[in-house]
């Protein structure tokens, strides 16, 4: 948005990505015929309006885009992708995938129609601000947060109801792959966006850990976008999240962002000194250099021990304790995720946590 400053001098300031993302993909003559481009991204943008409690004026986002794809198997892959980041971050248990879809232009041509008439014959119970969006975006209505509207709102016809067989399908599909690949979404038929270049699948991921600030991630289909820029016939999708709401939610959870965790937390249980847990760390790192290795030196009770190594962001623990010490064996404990623990040689410890440490260490 644009506006004058103190000094009468002009500035400009981004409130969003996903438009000068694509801005830049034509700019730059990425969107050809039959060509699909991923990008992301990350960088500060600004709010226009006065910041609710637990917003900032400036605020940093992350964001990833696909150009050139328009089934619903790439909206799957970009919830998946969100989905495993949470998981990297240890997140995931504290997030709920909402999504829902709006069909193509035809489909909300004619349930704007439905949504209008029935909001005309309650007109009495809407609020200034619903009546304002009643004459430009009356889905926006839906997303009505005041109490009084409520149960009108709920009654209000659906648009699940105005959908084409092939814009169904498309939704049906997509609920298919995520369950397929174990992801569990709740359906919010009021789950709508501002802007008419959206169609097909809108998405949030939402959390009830940061009170009335309950969305971390939004995305959704916007093929509008793309045409009304000046390409022809060039869906695009995506989704963005604010890196403050992230870390605000790590924080709540007692979590350690990702860049400062270690990778592997070493442990030993009450019977054996300090001495050869530190020896099995030391172990660990001579065997994989590349490798961030937190000991505990703190002692405590395993149950703390654990409170730690979920504290520190590690993604592996590894416990050793008198029985397994004298058969030359270690417990390896995955903490992000929901693998079960295992019991291995320590002489193959480095060999194994090499090759789960290996997408995201380089080992060549």
């Amino acid at each position: 948005y644009t506006f004058s400053d103190r000094k009468g001098e002009s500035m400009s300031l981004r409130p969003e990505n996903t438009a000068g993302c694509v801005r830049a993909a034509i700019e730059n003559g990425m969107l050809q015929p039959g060509s699909v481009n991923r990008i992301w991204y990350t960088g500060p943008m600004f709010r226009y309006e006065r910041p609710q409690l637990g917003r900032q004026r400036q605020f940093f986002q992350v964001g990833a885009e696909v150009y050139g794809l328009s089934g619903p198997a790439v909206e799957a892959e970009l919830i998946l992708l969100s989905a495993r980041l949470w998981r990297e971050l240890g997140i995931l248990d504290a997030l709920t995938l909402e999504f829902n879809t709006l069909g193509d232009p035809d489909d909300r041509a004619r349930y704007r129609e439905k949504l209008v008439t029935y909001f005309e014959e309650h007109k009495e119970l809407l609020d200034e601000d619903s009546l304002r969006r009643l004459e430009k975006n009356p889905l926006r209505i839906l997303d009505s947060k005041n109490p009084a509207m409520q149960d009108m709102i709920n009654a209000a016809p659906a648009l699940r109801d105005s959908l084409s067989a092939a814009s169904a399908n498309h939704f049906d599909e997509l609920k298919s792959l995520l369950l397929a690949n174990g992801i569990e979404a709740t359906e919010n038929p009021r789950l709508v966006r501002g802007l008419d270049y959206y169609s097909h699948t809108v998405f949030e991921w939402t959390t009830t850990q940061l009170g009335s600030q309950s969305a971390v991630c939004a995305g959704g289909r916007y093929d509008g976008l793309l045409e009304q820029l000046g390409a022809r016939n060039m869906p695009g999708v995506g989704w963005a999240f604010g890196m403050e709401r992230v870390l605000a939610l790590m924080e709540k959870l007692g979590k350690t962002a990702a860049a400062d965790a270690p990778d592997i937390f070493v442990m030993g249980t009450d019977e054996i000194s300090s001495s050869d847990s530190l020896a099995l760390a030391e172990f660990i790192r001579e065997q994989l250099p590349k490798a961030s290795v937190l000991h505990n030196t703190s002692g405590g009770s395993l149950k703390s021990q654990f409170r730690k190594a979920d504290k520190s962001g590690a993604a592996f623990a590894v416990i050793v304790g008198g029985d397994e010490l004298a058969k030359g064996l270690v417990t390896l404990k995955p903490l992000l995720g929901r693998e079960e623990q295992k019991t291995i040689a320590r002489q193959d410890l480095g060999q194994t946590l090499q090759g789960l440490l290996s997408s995201s260490l380089d080992y060549s």
